[in-house]
């Protein structure tokens, strides 16, 4: 069925992109990368494409939500050089990587779960001086070393005013909040600087509860990249099965 296809109708690029929304040196540019097989030429050197070309694009532009340009990209190389276990590796990488978004964000709506009991940090650390708690009594509360608070500090994390007698770091009710926040994140896999943007857009918010509309828009951006994983797949088979 696949050499029907190929040997059947002919298409010039402008036929493929007119029906794809695409300029013609897109569609060239995709044969070049290889998205697309070799076209045929015409005696005088022109490009010919057949149906086969047309699914090809189908494919590649259903990929392309889920997995990403570039992915996509080298998922129909591998596909059009007969390599088509690379690209199932490399579809079984998207997966993973979706995988691991969505264990980050149960992590992140865990730690905001586990800071929702209590306003206030009711514990030694929160009494430990006026106004506020000092560097240690936090460090010993959460488990952690004062070096590490002290690291999250130069990360943007946490922000403690400094004692104008003693030069002590003193960290108020938000500081220990964002701290507590910090470590839930750490504890969950979180890096540094993945932990800095969602510590910022909380003191935005001016608190937990502004986060749920952005949770949610989480959850639903990783719905639809499954989704659009589920089209892909969906195109990419048509296409293998076509060329046999």
């Amino acid at each position: 069925m696949g050499r029907n296809l190929q040997n059947g109708e002919r298409l010039r690029p402008v036929d493929l992109a007119r029906g794809h929304g695409l300029s013609t040196q897109a569609i060239r540019n995709y044969e070049e990368a290889g998205v697309l097989p070799a076209a045929g030429r015409t005696p005088h050197g022109y490009r010919v494409y057949t149906p086969l070309h047309a699914l090809a694009l189908r494919a590649f532009l259903a990929l392309v939500p889920g997995h990403g340009h570039q992915t996509a990209t080298s998922i129909m190389r591998a596909v059009n050089q007969g390599a088509v276990e690379e690209a199932f590796r490399l579809i079984d990488e998207s997966h993973a990587q979706l995988l691991d978004d969505r264990r980050t964000l149960q992590a992140v709506e865990s730690a905001l779960r586990d800071l929702e009991p209590t306003a206030a940090f009711e514990s030694e650390a929160a009494v430990s001086g006026p106004g506020g708690t000092f560097i240690g009594p936090l460090a010993k509360e959460l488990g952690i070393r004062p070096a590490t608070l002290r690291a999250w500090e130069r990360a943007g994390l946490v922000r403690p005013r400094r004692d104008p007698r003693t030069g002590y770091r003193v960290y108020d009710e938000a500081d220990v909040r964002d701290a507590r926040l910090a470590h839930q994140l750490r504890r969950g896999g979180y890096l540094l600087e993945q932990i800095a943007p969602l510590i910022a857009q909380v003191r935005t918010a001016g608190g937990l509860e502004p986060l749920e509309a952005a949770l949610r828009d989480w959850h639903g951006r990783l719905s639809a990249r499954g989704r659009a994983m589920l089209a892909g797949a969906a195109e990419l088979e048509t296409y293998l099965r076509e060329r046999g």
